[in-house]
């Protein structure tokens, strides 16, 4: 079964060509600058070859038509004919409380998703225009929405609703949503199948760390609570966003420094984070260890505050779930930092962590990175977003 996976962004387009039972990527790319002179990067993986092509992409469309185009071209191709392609999956980031899973895009599910973008503005319109682009470039092929909000739709209100008056709930649906979710569900859904079962992951902490951060906390499978809210900002200090924050900081720097409320949200979610704590050295982790190394204060401070935040929500949520069995690090950071999930742990012994130095080094395996006697088993469980969306689309459109 051939499944191609969209994720549409508002001037760019990725897609992966994959088989959902094996998980193998016979194709993938990426469409750029959309909108403007347009740019197709295009690997076929089966064949070992790589094409970067300016082709004009005046909208979304035409970047769907170029990526049917090279999949079927007769060097760079990986198919026969569209046809090919049973289904298509898109990621969509904000499905609000519309949605608790992924479901079959239908006239009814493209309203609810426009319906979605005052919480998802940047996001939402690109997702709909690149799920409206397969529609014309492929009509009557399945295609499947799946939302990075729906894995969190199983927390319970104490841990989604705000202490706000309620009207701003009911009227207006402001409540915590949480992101990365098709993240989260795959990496518990493995750490469970890993550990033999639930009755030996009763209890999981995700931490997805990356330029974007977030962790949840999973019970039997299911989502309790997440750390990311209404927005992407919330939760810990990211490479760019400043995570929690004291509302009165917002209104200080908007009086003081006559900002309006979109730049001060502009400035909380680019400039903010590890790069503002770093004193502008980089949002980058891995440039931040090397000016570490260097004696660079800055850095290390935003490496350590990182690390506290971290290992404060890992606290938070081993009360929220009444222990803790497992704690996985995936993304980019998580999968790859050895020193960073280190100094994460580095505090976690009162739950029974123990991590290996050794198996600690390895980086992107999927490994248990703590003792045999360790308490608590820490996994590294690489992401694959792309692989849960093909799985997703594949079993609501056989």
């Amino acid at each position: 079964m051939n499944i191609l996976v969209i994720n549409a962004g508002s001037s760019s387009l990725k897609y992966q060509l994959m088989d959902p039972d094996t998980g193998v990527v016979t194709a993938k790319g990426l469409c750029e600058r959309i909108g403007l002179d347009g740019k197709l990067t295009h690997k076929a993986l089966s064949k070992g070859t790589k094409v970067e092509k300016d082709i004009p992409m005046p909208t979304h469309k035409e970047a769907i038509e170029a990526v049917m185009n090279i999949l079927v071209d007769g060097e760079y191709g990986v198919i026969g004919s569209v046809d090919e392609i049973d289904a298509v999956g898109h990621r969509v980031l904000h499905g609000g409380d519309k949605f608790v899973e992924s479901c079959i895009v239908t006239e009814d599910c493209k309203q609810a998703i426009r319906e979605c973008i005052p919480l998802g503005p940047l996001h939402n319109p690109a997702n709909l225009m690149g799920i409206e682009a397969c529609e014309k470039a492929m009509p009557g092929k399945p295609q499947v929405a799946v939302f990075d909000t729906a894995f969190h739709m199983t927390m319970p209100p104490k841990a989604y609703r705000y202490a706000i008056p309620t009207k701003y709930y009911t009227d207006d649906h402001l409540r915590r949503y949480g992101f990365h979710g098709t993240s989260h569900r795959f990496v518990s859904k493995r750490c469970i199948e890993l550990m033999g079962g639930v009755e030996n992951a009763h209890r999981v902490i995700v931490c997805h760390l990356g330029n974007g951060s977030s962790l949840s906390a999973v019970k039997d499978g299911k989502c309790q609570d997440t750390s990311m809210g209404l927005s992407p900002l919330a939760g810990v200090p990211m490479g760019t966003r400043s995570g929690d924050i004291d509302a009165c900081v917002v209104q200080f720097i908007m009086n003081k420094y006559g900002m309006s409320a979109d730049e001060c949200l502009t400035m909380l979610n680019k400039k903010s984070g590890v790069l503002a704590l770093s004193d502008g050295v980089s949002s980058d982790f891995r440039d931040l260890d090397a000016a570490a190394a260097q004696g660079n204060e800055a850095a290390q401070l935003a490496l350590d505050k990182f690390a506290y935040e971290v290992r404060k929500y890992i606290g938070a949520y081993a009360a929220a779930l009444g222990g803790v069995d497992c704690i996985v690090f995936t993304a980019g950071v998580g999968e790859n930092s050895g020193s960073m999930r280190a100094s994460i742990c580095d505090g976690l012994e009162y739950l029974g962590v123990k991590l290996d130095a050794e198996k600690n080094k390895l980086r992107g395996e999927e490994v248990v990175i703590s003792t045999s006697d360790s308490k608590v088993k820490v996994w590294v469980i690489p992401t694959n977003e792309e692989l849960m969306i093909a799985q997703d689309t594949a079993e609501l459109t056989k």
